[in-house]
C-alpha cells in the first residue's frame, strides 16, 4: 500500500514567503508532526510541521467550493470609518 496516495499534500514546491505565528491545541501539532513525518516517508524529504503548514491551508482554501466561488470577485475594501 503506497502512503503517497493517501497524503492529500503533495511535494512541495519552492516559494516566497512571510513568517505568520499562531497558536494551536497541543493535539493539534502533534498532529501536524505525524503528518510531517508521513510526507518525509513518501516524498524522501524532510520538513518540519512548520514548513507544511502554508501549503495544507492552501490545499484546504483551493477545496473549499464556498471560498473558490468569492475567489471570482474582488476583494472587498474595508470601510474606513470616518474619524
Amino acid at each position: 500500500m503506497s502512503t503517497t496516495r493517501k497524503l492529500r499534500l503533495g511535494p512541495l514546491p519552492k516559494t516566497e514567503s512571510i513568517k505568520l505565528t499562531f497558536a494551536c491545541p497541543s493535539s493539534l501539532k502533534a498532529d501536524l508532526d505525524r503528518y510531517a513525518a508521513l510526507h518525509a516517508q513518501a516524498y524522501g524529504e524532510v520538513f518540519d510541521a512548520t514548513t507544511l503548514i502554508p501549503h495544507m491551508l492552501e490545499a484546504f482554501m483551493a477545496g473549499g467550493r464556498g471560498f473558490r466561488r468569492t475567489n471570482k470577485f474582488p476583494a472587498a475594501k474595508p470601510i474606513a470609518k470616518d474619524g
